[in-house]
Order: structure tokens, then sequence, then C-alpha cells
């Protein structure tokens, strides 16, 4: 399995290359040359998989044996769960009235990324052990990246990781999970902006091909590959779980997947579990920072003038910057028109996706934008028939279903909820909802705090340059 650019760039990388980059040198992002297509007789035998078996098999057709042999890949993938606290991993909760939600956020940070970052963190050190080397990771994070990323390197030898975190936009909890790892390899800076705004110094370093060098510099934000390998098996997972036992029968039952997104990347992840002829359906749930929601319904990718706070905080992004591994996956990989696509959009903010790309993505996608008004009412109603608590980001996909609710459906429905609710107690409260909150995050408030404040007025990609070049100077040492 080799790697290429979505731009065209780079077309012959292997899984090791792509798991130790950022953007591909020419700009775009990393992604499979070919995507392996499953036969019936694959997904009846995946059908009875756990979630960690689904994982593996997920990554064995990504990764060759020969760069990680299957039976060290099952170990690192076993270690990598080996925190998180239910014995399935990720949990199906069945609701009442057909409401299926997707538990992703039972890891150390009580988010989804946490089963992707945990895997990755474990490739990560399987590589650097064999190579004798080291790696800064360079992170930018609009709420849970952060701390799951710092949760799966912190104390590594072998690794530093420096996270930029927009100041005042996440909730408390998200930053004191970032701010009060007082370990040697992680940094932190609290940035006065936004999550796009802090993206701007870290896509200018990234494109410093000799400083990227030099630095052995890498990201762990849904740019790298391996998050949005992993990713994958969520849709697979929440297939099995809501068909009935799978009999080896043409045509598979359809099930609709409501993906609550803000960078795109469980999107992707889903794009290409239905390449690879996982028959489900994919919805789209955006905030109302709906670049994707109007990318999807008018071919409209154009930014807004500013980033609103939502009460989704993690999906507070005006660049989704996976949206460009969809439109290269849904254009049959033309790098040419990938290139051209956001080349225009880099340069003017805005583009419209041609006509024939446009209407392979509404084949695929469907989207809609949720309000806070809707959110509150979404969390509320969800306590009121089921006694169950949404974060705001699940309550969006959650919205879904209730605004479909009267229409008349044949085929099963899975929400995915990206996170604990207990990581949001403010939203619980305006809900008026009492927060259910676990020791472990209500420790984190006595807790030490160290970070780097990032001020509007600072050279932000001086300050950055400088810490990592420190960084190098005393691992050389």
């Amino acid at each position: 399995m080799k790697y290429t650019s979505t731009r065209g760039g780079d077309g012959d990388v292997d899984f090791e290359g792509v798991l130790f980059s950022g953007f591909a040198p020419d700009g775009g992002l990393f992604m499979p040359k070919e995507i392996p297509r499953l036969d019936g007789d694959t997904l009846l035998k995946w059908s009875s998989f756990s979630y960690e078996d689904l994982v593996k098999e997920v990554c064995s057709l990504f990764i060759p044996s020969e760069l990680i042999p299957k039976e060290d890949l099952d170990d690192l993938i076993g270690k990598a769960f080996s925190r998180f606290r239910h014995s399935d991993v990720v949990n199906l909760c069945r609701l009442k009235n057909g409401l299926n939600v997707l538990e992703m956020w039972h890891g150390v940070t009580h988010a989804f990324k946490d089963l992707a970052m945990s895997c990755v963190g474990q490739f990560l050190q399987y590589f650097l052990k064999k190579q004798n080397k080291h790696v800064t990771i360079l992170v930018g994070t609009s709420g849970d990246t952060g701390s799951s990323a710092i949760e799966s390197v912190r104390g590594m030898r072998d690794v530093d990781i420096v996270v930029l975190l927009p100041r005042g936009r996440c909730t408390q909890i998200q930053e004191l999970q970032m701010t009060t790892v007082i370990e040697d390899n992680v940094h932190v800076f609290a940035v006065e902006g936004t999550s796009d705004d802090l993206d701007v110094p870290i896509k200018k370093l990234f494109a410093d091909t000799e400083f990227v060098r030099r630095h052995n510099l890498m990201s762990l934000n849904s740019v790298n590959w391996a998050r949005i390998m992993v990713q994958i098996a969520h849709f697979f997972y929440a297939y099995f779980q809501c068909t009935p036992a799978m009999r080896n029968e043409e045509p598979l039952p359809i099930v609709e997947v409501i993906v609550p997104t803000g960078g795109a990347g469980n999107l992707t992840a889903g794009c290409i579990a239905q390449r690879m002829r996982l028959p489900i359906q994919l919805v789209a749930g955006v905030n109302k920072n709906d670049i994707i929601h109007r990318t999807i319904q008018h071919g409209d990718f154009s930014l807004r003038d500013t980033v609103l706070s939502t009460l989704a905080s993690a999906m507070d992004i005006q660049e989704p910057y996976n949206m460009e591994r969809i439109f290269w996956l849904l254009a049959d990989s033309d790098c040419s028109l990938v290139k051209k696509l956001m080349e225009e959009f880099q340069k003017n903010k805005t583009c419209k996706v041609p006509e024939k790309l446009h209407a392979k993505i509404t084949e695929v996608l469907t989207s809609y934008s949720a309000s806070d008004e809707d959110i509150i009412q979404t969390m509320r109603r969800c306590w009121v028939e089921d006694h169950y608590l949404l974060c705001p980001h699940s309550a969006v996909a959650v919205l879904y279903h209730y605004m479909m609710s009267d229409c008349h459906r044949t085929s099963p429905r899975c929400c995915l909820a990206p996170a604990s609710a207990a990581k949001f107690q403010d939203v619980l409260l305006r809900a008026n909802l009492t927060p259910e909150i676990p020791p472990e995050i209500k420790a984190l408030e006595a807790m030490e705090t160290r970070f780097t404040l990032l001020k509007r007025e600072d050279d932000w990609d001086q300050v950055l340059r400088d810490k990592i070049e420190s960084i190098y100077q005393q691992r050389k040492v």
C-alpha cells in the first residue's frame, strides 16, 4: 500500500512516511493510492468482530506487514485500548423510538479522538524505538484533539508535543485537560484567537520543508492519515451493531449514520468506508459554522466573515481541511482538479464545486445545520424521553433523528456521539440539566496548570519556531 498527495505531488510514500508527516510537501493531504473493496464474505466475517478486532482488520489493510507484522500490529492496538473505561471500547446505546447513540467517548479524555490517537501514539513509539529517532508534534485544537494527542504521547522519551488551543473558546474542562499535564515533553500555548487563526502559523511551518526536515516535525491533527484510517472502523462497528444478524445475501441492508462534524475527518473516514462497499448513508451535521453544509447542498465552498462561537465548540471551524480528501475521493483521484479547487480556495477563500463533482457529493452525503437553540432543545428532549445526557456535539447528531422522526423509514439509523456530556457542564446547566461529573474530571480543577499565552500582537510563527528550535537543541544534548 502506497500513498499519494491529493494534489498529485507525492505518489509513492509508504505508511511510515505518511505517519511522520503533516501536510504533503505540495500542500495536499495524503491518501492511499487504492481503497480496498470488501466482498460480502468479508463483511459477513467481520460482522461478529469486536470493535478492537475491527480496528485491527482495517489497519492491516492499509499497513503492510513488512512495516508492522500482523502480530505486532495486533499487540499495539491492544495496548492502545487498554486504558478505555468500557469493556467494548465503543458502546451502542439503544434508546426509545429507534434512537441509536454510538458512544465513542470512553477513553482517557472522554472524547472520540482518544480512539484513533491512542493507536497513533503506539504506531509512533513502535517506529521511533526501531529508528532511535526523536520527533516534535505540532497540533492545533478546537477542543478535544489537543488533550487526546497529549495523552497519546505524554512522557514518551522520543516525542515532544506542542499544542495550540484557542483560549476561552474551549470548555474549561477541555483547557484543563491540556494545561494540567506537567510533563517535560508537553508544551501548551493558549492563543488569543480562533481555531482557524491558530491553523495559519501551523500551516506556514509545515510549508517550510527544510524546517520540517531539520526538526522532524509532524502533525497529529486529522491532517494525519493514520487518524483517518483508525476512524474507518467506527462505521463498520456502527453498521454491524445496527443491523440484525447478517446473512450472505444481496442487497445488504443500508444503515444511516449521522456524523456531527467540524473538520470533516470523521466524515472522510465514513466516505472511505462507503468506498470499501460498506452500505451506509452518511449525513453530516454541522453547527452555524456551516461551510460543509453549504458545500454539500449548493457546492458553495466558501468562508464566512468570521468563525462563530457556538455551544458545539469543537465544531467551530471554518476551514474543514479534510473536505479536500472527500473532493479527491469523489473526483476519482483527480489530483489536478483538487489542486485547482484548493488553490482557488486558498487564494480567494471561496470556490464553486464543479457540477459533476457536486453531483457525486450529493449522491453519498446529505447535511443540515443546527443552531444553539436546536442543541439545547435536543439535549432536553433526550433527557425527558430517555433520561440520557448528550453533549452538545452528540445533540447535533440526535437532532437529525428527531427532525426525521415523522418520516417513514425502513433502515436503521445510528447517531455518532463524539464526547461525554460531562465535558460540557455549562451547556448542560444552560439546558436546565444536572451534570454527572466523573471524579477524574472533577479533580482537574485543583491541579497545577502550565501554559504559555500567545497574544494577538505576538509573532506566532516566530514564537513557535523558537520553541521548536529550543526543543531540538535540548534533545541534542
